[in-house]
């Protein structure tokens, strides 16, 4: 198995775990401040990451890695969390979908800034032509009005596709658990009383979905899942794996027919197959290194 085998592989793992993350947020936010949940789920998970850190006798991250772990805590510590949570208390997470197709165009633009890759032309166009599709397919399922929130979406696939850039070339040295490990340790003196303050507004309360629904952003989103991510996408290539992501609006539909028995349509399916031509063409597409 070639490792941009094996990177597609982690990278999917990834994106299945990251698939529920709109959908959780979407369900939180109705309970919780979206701050509170956006800082806090860091909080939560840095408080299992370090034990890890610890048992496992990590050596501390050299100056150097130090300011790339900026980038990642800027970009998917602070930057995708916030924005994203704060967008899905007025946008459906439907919504939120079709700004998102965008975030593997921009992880591959910033895989030339963060990992020196230059991608082909037959690359770019094909991770165009996906990115379309998802676009299309989640205007034509869910009509094309415009939020509020869509300026925050931006600026979430701006943040996130930074912080996988860094993420994922910094797991070369480091290690794909490593990264976001340590970039949650690192966040904690600022994500910690930021999390002590917003959690005034918790009253004790909210229902067991709520907490469940955070505890998995906590866990899975911020956590588990990035330890599958930055691992494919330092195995596989930044760019090529970011592609996997296109699969995440159809991956979202397929979990929610499984766990909540919505409607998965003969379209979805359809659309499916055409992104995931996309990305298997762009996977054979040339990506240079310098």
């Amino acid at each position: 198995m070639t490792d941009t085998t094996r990177g597609y592989i982690w990278g999917f793992i990834g994106v299945a775990v990251f698939s529920l993350t709109l959908p959780f947020s979407h369900i939180a936010v109705r309970e919780f401040d979206p701050l509170f949940i956006s800082i806090g789920r860091t909080v939560f998970a840095a408080c299992v990451a370090a034990p890890i850190l610890l048992l496992t006798r990590q050596p501390w991250p050299d100056w150097d890695d130090l300011r790339q772990l900026f980038f990642v805590v800027l970009g998917v510590i602070f930057g995708f969390p916030i924005l994203s949570t704060i967008a899905m208390k007025t946008a459906p997470a439907s919504h939120g979908s079709v700004v998102l197709a965008l975030l593997p165009l921009g992880t591959a633009f910033m895989s030339t800034i963060f990992a020196g890759e230059r991608p082909s032309l037959a690359f770019w166009a094909w991770s165009v032509l996906g990115s379309a599709a998802v676009v299309f397919y989640a205007l034509w399922d869910g009509g094309v009005a415009l939020h509020g929130a869509d300026s925050l979406l931006v600026l979430a696939v701006i943040a996130a596709s930074m912080g996988y850039a860094s993420g994922g070339t910094l797991a070369r040295k480091l290690g794909g658990w490593q990264v976001i490990c340590w970039a949650l340790v690192v966040a904690l003196p600022l994500t910690l009383p930021l999390t002590i303050y917003f959690a005034q507004g918790v009253t004790g309360g909210e229902s067991l979905q709520g907490w469940l629904c955070f505890i998995y952003l906590a866990l899975m989103s911020q956590l588990v899942g990035f330890f599958a991510w930055n691992k494919g996408l330092a195995t596989g290539g930044v760019a090529r794996v970011g592609q996997v992501q296109l699969l995440q609006t159809f991956m979202t539909q397929i979990a929610a027919w499984t766990l909540m028995g919505e409607a998965l349509t003969l379209r979805s399916i359809a659309f499916a197959a055409v992104v995931a031509t996309c990305v298997w063409f762009g996977r054979r597409a040339q990506v240079k290194k310098i």
